[in-house]
């Protein structure tokens, strides 16, 4: 029982900072009005796949708090993920935006492949997450690009 409350915890957590964050920080005109590259995913996906990416990254703490894995990584890929929106949307900040995404992207990595060592599961389960981010990289850097 105490294991299922500490991944519930850790989910409700990791979401409802992610949805906070989200709502607080909205891309709005700013954004709109941005040159965007052809591969930008519909603005519906964003809240859709991070609600599900969220989950799953709570999921992941949950076992690597229970564990003892990589948890400096993973507290540090939170750090990053969360400080990015206020960044980028926040203060329209495309180029330190691109500096944090690129430091998530090689955190988040890093953890896949320690994790590895000691949770498979946890590792694999980053996977999605590792390629939303690329997917996310690619579209700040190209938004700096060509605008």
């Amino acid at each position: 029982m105490r294991n299922l409350i500490i991944h519930i915890l850790f989910i409700a957590a990791v979401v409802a900072i992610g949805m906070f964050i989200g709502m607080h920080w909205q891309p709005g005109e700013w954004y709109a009005g941005l040159q965007k590259p052809f591969f930008t995913p519909p603005d519906a996906w964003f809240p859709i796949v991070w609600s599900a990416l969220y989950a799953i990254i709570g999921l992941v703490g949950a076992r690597v708090f229970l564990g003892g894995g990589p948890g400096l990584l993973w507290l540090l890929q939170m750090a990053l993920n969360f400080a990015w929106t206020p960044v980028f949307f926040g203060n329209h900040n495309m180029l330190a935006g691109f500096g944090i995404i690129t430091a998530l992207w090689l955190t988040i990595l890093a953890f896949i492949i320690k994790a590895w060592e000691r949770d498979k599961i946890s590792s694999i389960l980053f996977v999605p997450y590792a390629l939303w981010v690329t997917v996310a990289a690619a579209l700040n850097g190209s938004l700096i690009l060509l605008n």
